[in-house]
């Protein structure tokens, strides 16, 4: 395709909604159309940063648009993502894919019917192919994850399990290369009804075990990953940026200077892109999005893993 080839739109003109919107414009083979936002001040102002248009109704941007960014709050993705692969739009959702187990399958069955690529926006996957993580061809036995974070204001519409842990259940879900046996999950109450703490443990088909926990009332940024295989221990610092790597395997240590671990939204985004264009495989498809979404879920008490 020539460039400028497809025209982008965004739903929701909050941060990441920004964040998406400044990588649609700035592409060889993109076109900002439009935002879309229920404060159609706020949406004014996003659009009119990149010289695109604000829509007033979620309907008329997507009558002039090719692809779609998903990046309103988490309890609105599924409305918008499926209003748009119904359209025969492709669609870029943030994570979690959606609220619920049933509105994922629904949006996979859609992209699938509607001959759509659906991509879920969990960009840390880019910081691991950095790496050279998930080209490591044995499986770990055992992995911690810990990731915490300062009180904010943002994201208190879903549970600190969907907000923060999701990342690392696609990250270890990924790592583990089996299917998830059983999840057992501990949270706490949390601010307004909605958890800000949270404890997973997952056992997987082939005997790995992974232990995360999440926390959005840390003191400080803390997030980090100690992956146990036979061969040696690999210890990540996703806030540095650096690792400690006592396997075999020649895992790149300067991955932090990569384009795709230093802008992993910007990987996510032109990965979308290149898999619309030219057909290449989707990153991290529905699947994956629905895989940890069920984690996420059934660590929250909501269901049992996969039912």
């Amino acid at each position: 395709m020539e460039n400028k080839s497809l025209k982008a739109g965004v739903v929701g003109a909050g941060v990441f909604g920004g964040f998406h919107a400044s990588k649609y414009a700035a592409h060889a083979q993109t076109e900002l159309v439009g935002v879309f936002d229920p404060d159609l001040e706020k949406a004014r102002t996003l659009a009119d940063k990149h010289g695109a248009k604000a829509f007033d109704t979620l309907e008329h941007m997507l009558a002039e648009v090719d692809v779609v960014t998903v990046a309103s709050p988490a309890v609105h993705h599924f409305a918008a993502a499926a209003a748009a692969l119904a359209s025969g739009k492709h669609v870029l959702v943030e994570k979690p894919i959606s609220s619920s187990v049933e509105e994922a399958r629904e949006l996979i069955n859609l992209a699938s019917s509607h001959g759509c690529v659906l991509q879920v926006g969990h960009q840390e996957r880019f910081v691991f192919h950095a790496m050279g993580l998930l080209e490591v061809p044995e499986m770990p036995k055992r992995i911690v994850a810990r990731r915490m974070g300062p009180p904010s204001d943002r994201n208190l519409d879903v549970s600190v399990t969907l907000d923060l842990m999701v990342h690392d259940l696609d990250l270890v879900i990924a790592l583990a290369g089996a299917p998830i046996k059983s999840v057992e999950g501990k949270i706490d109450e949390g601010r307004f009804g909605s958890p800000d703490i949270a404890e997973a443990t997952l056992v997987f088909e082939n005997g790995c075990v992974a232990e995360l926990i999440s926390s959005r009332v840390h003191h400080e940024r803390d997030r980090k990953m100690h992956v146990e295989y036979e061969t040696g221990v690999l210890d990540i610092d996703f806030v540095a940026k650096t690792f400690e790597n006592s396997t075999p395997y020649a895992l790149n240590a300067d991955f932090a200077e990569t384009e795709t671990a230093k802008d992993s939204l910007g990987a996510n985004v032109h990965a979308f892109i290149a898999s619309v264009i030219d057909g290449a495989p989707v990153v991290v498809p529905g699947i994956a999005g629905l895989r940890a979404l069920d984690a996420a879920r059934a660590v929250d008490g909501e269901r049992e893993y996969g039912s």
